[in-house]
């Protein structure tokens, strides 16, 4: 059976965005792994009889190397493999693996804010997953609720929403999504070891890698392993 995303209404979203007026705009938060890939390409078709023009803006973020603290930005933490995870020594705190970036997300959806702001923008797509996931704190529901308060009492309308149409999706079900929506899976790109090939052994391939399987999907990425 075709998985639907069930957190998010594309129907009830195309809509709204068509009767806000003409040309509304979304701004889409992408960063090139598979659940931004799936998002971007959801949100796709929730705006794409309402959006003309598409614009890009990249966001280069070299605050996270200097402030450091995360394997995936500072050389000295080492990435873990999978299952090293479930060791205190690889945890930054109550099960937060060393992976995290502190606050990373709050980064990312400040500078969507501001933009979606300039753009006339009412809404900001972002592919977050609590379901299988690492258990990054800025990738829960309460989060991104308390976020979209932030934007209501600190942006000058106030009416500016981060919607997370895959957030209570297992990794698995948006593979399915992915396939069944035409997403290019296979420029997307999970590994965090940073190599011309994904290492297969990090946390992040391993729920890639079981993910494709559990979907009973062919995973295109080269693997090193």
């Amino acid at each position: 059976m075709p998985t639907r995303a069930r957190s998010f209404d594309l129907r009830g979203a195309a809509l709204s965005l068509q009767s806000a007026g003409a040309r509304p705009r979304a701004v889409v938060c992408l960063s090139g792994g598979m659940d931004s890939t799936v998002c971007a390409t959801l949100a796709a078709r929730a705006v794409a009889t309402a959006v003309g023009m598409r614009e890009l803006l990249e966001l280069k973020v070299d605050l996270f190397r200097r402030i450091g603290g995360s394997a995936l930005t500072d050389a000295s933490i080492a990435v873990p493999t999978a299952g090293e995870g479930e060791d205190a020594s690889h945890r930054t705190g109550a099960d937060v693996p060393v992976t995290y970036v502190p606050f990373r997300n709050a980064h990312f959806l400040s500078a969507a804010v501001s933009w979606a702001e300039v753009l006339g923008a009412k809404t900001v797509f972002l592919g977050a997953v609590e379901q299988d996931s690492s258990g990054y704190p800025d990738c829960r529901p309460a989060y991104y609720a308390a976020f979209n308060e932030l934007i209501r009492t600190g942006t000058r309308d106030g009416d500016i929403q981060v919607v997370t149409p895959l957030i209570a999706l297992r990794k698995s079900e948006i593979v399915s999504l992915g396939v069944e929506l035409g997403a290019p899976l296979h420029v997307s790109w999970s590994c965090y070891s940073g190599e011309t090939e994904a290492c297969g052994v990090c946390e992040s391939c391993a729920l890639r890698l079981r993910a494709f399987a559990q979907a009973g999907a062919v995973d295109a990425v080269p693997y090193a392993s």
